[in-house]
């Protein structure tokens, strides 16, 4: 019997290549000399799609044949899921395996900015230690964190802040009901009320450029941004402005607009810390992502339901193959 027919329009890593390729006839788009020719090619006949980054609406039109899209990442905001849930198409992603990880990311970025950990490095780096101390830095002793989207994640770096005596609140387009935390029903209420937001929002339509001017003002000079979700949700040139005329103290960016593409202002700035998306990049995590890929495409050629569809697809059944 022939193998199903996959498409893999990215390099994805060892694991999942490893295992797809045991399992489907895999058609990487990537490693083709003309990708367009290929796709033409195998398009009728492709059922699933692995993929690190954009299917569009587009791209699924061209596969009639099309039933699962495995999605690495807990973000899938680059998939047209809407579109594919009219199609009957099921969209899956790999939550909850890196939520732990992303969260000690969080942690971590949010002690960098408000130390200044990597500028007294920097300082230390750059001989300066011996003509004096570095400057005395911000703290958390004194903050309250605001958590801009109080999903898995959100909850996993709270529970962190709490073990480090710092208050949280949040702001959801609703009340969470398994927490006790203060609720902003607006997000820019909670910002003058709190000091440091940290934003795990997901992307998309409806998050873009969430935290604006007015949130950044309502943080105010002693303000904190950390940014550990996603790039869209801030705008980008008003939180430049605020990092440059001092309206807030300091911002912590593993995301940005677009990335990998990162604003030369905002490199030159030292009252910035800047990561290249390591929010889950560590092998441990990333196994764990690329096994849930496996999972949930091992799930569709068993007949059984996937691990984690996400919610524009809910799984009722997959498509007649």
């Amino acid at each position: 019997m022939s193998r199903p027919e996959l498409l893999m329009p990215g390099r994805m890593q060892k694991n999942v290549n490893d295992a797809l390729d045991a399992k489907f006839t895999v058609h990487r788009l990537y490693d083709a000399k003309d990708p367009a020719a290929l796709l033409a090619e195998v398009a009728p006949r492709i059922q699933a799609v692995a993929v690190g980054g954009a299917v569009d609406a587009a791209l699924i039109d061209k596969l009639p044949a099309l039933e699962v899209i495995a999605s690495f990442g807990v973000g899938y905001d680059l998939v047209d899921a809407k579109y594919a849930g009219t199609k009957g198409i099921i969209v899956t992603n790999t939550p909850d395996v890196l939520t732990e990880e992303v969260a000690d990311t969080a942690l971590g970025l949010l002690l960098m900015t408000v130390r200044e950990l990597s500028a007294s490095e920097r300082y230390l780096r750059a001989g300066k230690w011996p003509s004096g101390n570095y400057p005395l830095s911000s703290s958390l002793r004194d903050r309250t964190v605001g958590i801009v989207g109080l999903g898995r994640i959100g909850k996993a770096i709270a529970r962190r802040l709490e073990a480090f005596d710092v208050k949280v609140v949040y702001h959801n387009r609703r009340p969470a009901d398994d927490v006790s935390y203060k609720y902003y029903a607006d997000l820019t209420e909670m910002a003058k009320e709190v000091d440091t937001l940290l934003s795990v929002l997901p992307g998309g339509a409806s998050t873009e450029k969430a935290i604006n001017r007015a949130v950044l003002d309502a943080l105010g000079p002693n303000g904190v941004l950390i940014n550990i979700g996603r790039g869209t949700v801030v705008d980008e040139p008003e939180l430049i402005k605020a990092l440059q005329e001092k309206r807030i103290l300091a911002a912590g960016l593993d995301v940005f607009e677009k990335e990998p593409q990162v604003p030369a202002e905002l490199i030159a700035l030292e009252n910035v810390v800047l990561l290249p998306h390591v929010g889950s990049a560590s092998v441990y995590t990333r196994n764990a992502m690329g096994q849930r890929v496996i999972d949930n495409l091992t799930a569709w050629l068993d007949g059984k339901p996937p691990l984690s569809p996400v919610v524009e697809t809910p799984f009722t059944g997959w498509k007649k193959k």
